[in-house]
């Protein structure tokens, strides 16, 4: 995977063009260029989702919506499974690669790189052969949509070795202060998905005709492709994250790495997992409102991709901005990166709120039928939830302070709390009242009860004490400062 300038690195060499320092220079305006190609990628894997779902919509029907609905909420759980330690090891980069640590940053992606082939192939193999289990005993897939369903799941499972390698290399990038990149191989992957999706649905040309499955194909050679010309452009970068020659050593798995990477991680992975296990549940809540009420649903759910776009990226953005500056024991700028990324994203996300309801029931056509009787059911859902999503993916950015030291288990706490404990049971109480639209205020009490916990948990919390690794790149804190270690060499002899 190839050696920066500097070779197996030292601490004051960045090595890759596109690498860049992010514990220099003015908060905002670099805070903004970095999420905006984070943004950007965002909006493109939105508008992948919005694609498949159209061409689905409009050249097979309703209950093919209703089964790429299902599967793709099982994707994203298995999605969420490895998730985290993506997360983690985004962290573990940023704050090494701050510290100007290259030799660990190389260190990390060799276990790194070990640890998600191997995770990766299992999800794959498992998830294609439980898939028919997963969707009619778990989810209660709607009966006239299984089959499709399963045939879709399956190839996105087949699909997942790719997906998350791509997944791993552009938060890695990410942490080494380069958003540009991921977001140039994302378009690629989106606009092969866009352009292969009818084409394999319908059978034209000199394509086969795959029906439901033609769109997760699509998906699959998009990532494919894109992960290959990805890796060789790394390469001939020249870029810190590659290794090669002998460097190639250390894809044999450290523990001083991949304790953190997998303890630190699965709090992380867990957090998704629960949003995705709290996800499906609402979604097999709505399933026994029949096939209109589902569509309807899922339609809503893809407008509520776009407002939490920026928020997301904002905070992604603030954890990379931030690990960074952790690592340098920077901390008064931490803690300005804090402010300025809450205020960025409550001044975008809301925006982008106000939009959507100022269109009314347009966004909606895109997802739906025209005409169809799910669109005034989805645009009702949308009135109730989406502003609640403001606030909520308002408080990304004080998450991603919070997880870019390693603190990892409170905003795990605080999530399961806000689903299973205020969203789920609201909903599945007070359905016998109201009915659907019990499921649908579920979403405001859940969002709010997080957004206050996470902010009183940034202004209150310890978070500031913790750290990814036992040696961390700098055991500088608030309560302790201290000159950074040079885990290089402690790496080196673990090595030797």
């Amino acid at each position: 995977m190839g050696a920066g300038p500097g070779g197996a690195g030292g601490r004051g060499r960045m090595g890759g063009g596109h690498d860049q320092r992010l514990t220099e220079g003015p908060i905002t305006s670099t805070l903004i260029m970095f999420a905006l190609p984070m943004l950007g990628g965002n909006v493109l894997m939105s508008l992948n989702a919005t694609a498949n779902q159209f061409w689905v919509a409009h050249m097979l029907g309703t209950t093919d919506i209703t089964a790429i609905g299902n599967a793709n909420s099982v994707m994203f759980l298995m999605q969420s499974a490895i998730m985290g330690a993506t997360m983690a090891a985004n962290i573990l980069i940023s704050q090494n690669f701050g510290a100007r640590d290259l030799k660990m940053v190389k260190r990390i992606m060799g276990t790194a790189v070990f640890f998600f082939t191997v995770v990766s192939l299992i999800l794959s193999l498992t998830g294609g052969i439980f898939a028919p289990l997963i969707l009619k005993g778990i989810m209660h897939t709607p009966p006239k949509a299984e089959a499709e369903a399963i045939i879709y799941l399956r190839v996105v499972f087949a699909a997942m070795p790719f997906m998350y390698f791509f997944q791993f290399l552009q938060m890695a990038q990410r942490g080494v202060g380069d958003s540009r990149t991921p977001f140039y191989f994302m378009a690629l992957a989106v606009a092969l998905d866009i352009v292969l999706n009818p084409l394999l649905i319908a059978g034209i040309g000199p394509f086969p005709k795959l029906g439901v499955a033609g769109s997760a194909t699509s998906t699959l050679i998009g990532q494919g492709v894109s992960l290959a010309l990805l890796l060789v452009t790394l390469y001939r970068r020249k870029s810190v994250l590659m290794l090669r020659g002998r460097e190639l050593r250390l894809l044999w798995p450290h523990g001083e790495i991949l304790s953190p990477l997998i303890l630190r991680g699965f709090p992380m992975s867990l957090q998704m997992f629960i949003m995705s296990a709290a996800g499906m549940t609402m979604l097999r809540f709505v399933n026994h409102y029949g096939d209109l009420t589902s569509a309807a649903y899922v339609g809503a759910m893809q407008v509520w991709n776009y407002i939490q776009m920026p928020g997301m990226a904002v905070g992604m953005s603030v954890s990379s901005m931030a690990g960074q500056n952790v690592g340098a024991g920077q901390w008064a700028r931490v803690e300005r990166i804090a402010m300025i990324g809450l205020g960025l994203s409550l001044a975008v996300t809301g925006t982008v709120a106000a939009i959507i309801y100022a269109l009314g029931p347009l966004p909606l056509y895109i997802f739906l039928p025209l005409g169809s009787p799910a669109i005034p059911v989805a645009l009702h859902i949308d009135q109730t939830v989406l502003w609640a999503f403001v606030i909520f993916n308002a408080t990304f950015a004080l998450s991603g302070i919070v997880r870019s030291t390693g603190a990892v288990w409170p905003p795990l706490l605080i999530l399961a709390f806000s689903m299973f404990g205020m969203r789920v049971p609201f909903a599945l109480i007070m359905m016998r009242y109201f009915g659907a639209e019990a499921i649908w205020w579920s979403f405001p009490i859940g969002t709010l009860t997080s957004s206050v916990l996470t902010g009183l948990y940034f202004r209150f919390g310890n978070w500031r004490n913790v750290r990814m690794m036992r040696y961390s790149p700098s055991a500088d804190t608030p309560d302790n400062p201290a000159t950074p270690l040079d885990l290089a060499d402690e790496a080196s002899a673990a090595a030797s």
